[in-house]
Order: C-alpha cells, then sequence, then structure tokens
C-alpha cells in the first residue's frame, strides 16, 4: 500500500490531495485541502507553499507526488509565478525523497473524464464518485485528487504493460 500526493500548483491557490493504493486497483481517499495566498510577497507565497507540502510529507508520508505541468499561458508573467509556485512545491516533495511524476491537465482530464478538455464540475463530480465521497470538494483539491488517481491509474496501467510483456517473452522461450 502506497500514498500518492497530488499537488495542483498555483500562485493564489495551490490545490493538494492525497490517496491511498491498495492491493486489487482500490483508491482510499486520505486528505484534501487548498493553500490559499493572499497578499504576501512573492518569496512568503514560495515560502508558505514549500511549508505546506513539507508538512503533509511529514503527516501523512506518501511514497510518491503527481503534479500538473504549466501549460501555456496567455500572460507570461502568470505563467511565471504558477512555474515558481510549481517549483516550491516539488522542491518541497523532492527533499523528502518523493518520486516526482508531471501530468498535463489532458491527461489528468482524460484518464478521470475519459474527455481531455471536461469542465470543472465535471471533475469535480467524478472524484466525488470516485473517491466514495459524501460532498464534491473544492475544484482546487478535486483537481489535486484528479492528479493523484491520474498517476496511480498510469502506474497501474505500466506495471500491467510491463507483466504482459514478461509473460508474453516467457511463453515464447517454451
Amino acid at each position: 500500500m502506497s500514498i500518492i500526493l497530488g499537488i495542483d500548483p498555483g500562485s493564489r491557490i495551490t490545490g493538494y490531495g492525497l490517496i491511498q493504493v491498495k492491493p486489487n486497483n482500490q483508491y482510499t481517499f486520505i486528505a484534501c485541502g487548498c493553500v490559499r495566498i493572499e497578499k504576501e510577497t512573492l518569496g512568503n507565497k514560495l515560502k508558505y507553499i514549500h511549508e505546506v507540502i513539507t508538512e503533509l510529507v511529514q503527516t501523512f508520508s506518501p511514497v510518491e507526488a503527481a503534479i500538473e505541468q504549466i501549460f501555456f499561458h496567455e500572460n507570461p508573467g502568470t505563467a511565471l509565478k504558477l512555474g515558481q509556485a510549481r517549483g516550491a512545491a516539488i522542491a518541497a516533495a523532492a527533499l523528502h525523497g518523493l518520486s516526482i511524476h508531471e501530468y498535463t491537465a489532458r491527461q489528468v482530464k482524460k484518464s478521470i473524464v475519459g474527455y481531455g478538455a471536461a469542465q470543472k464540475e465535471q471533475m469535480q463530480h467524478m472524484i466525488q464518485v470516485l473517491l466514495n465521497l459524501k460532498e464534491k470538494p473544492q475544484v482546487d483539491a478535486a483537481d489535486a485528487l484528479a492528479i493523484a488517481l491520474c498517476h496511480a491509474y498510469t502506474r497501474q496501467g505500466l506495471l500491467n504493460i510491463k507483466g504482459v510483456a514478461v509473460k508474453m517473452r516467457y511463453r515464447r522461450l517454451r
């Protein structure tokens, strides 16, 4: 059983979500939330993101982190701030020995909803259903949980493919 930390980076709101991967591909919700940062200097924002991710890692002991890749943004300044927030989160996870995995928003949406251009409400609904939650999580927290689930699905798919290849090779040798 392993724990995956999903991170949806942002310079004002960074979402996080933790899931546990159990045998037989069962996924259990552990925690989720948002790091809200307002009216702070950039340095203090990045420090706070780093501190919260560090605290999550120390509290829940995840072994892997999955984070959303930066997408093209019309405003270069906004893209730079997003990249800096993302960097602070990645640094916190990496400093604690977590392996870091990156996914595009399209990959995450496709793995959760089956459609790469899914709306936020669709993502929230599917996260609620897939993790058997009583209510929909906040948008950024739902995105972070979706990123963690995307990684869990991807990792399991790669393991299955690898297992099939080994079986096929074994059959050929006989």
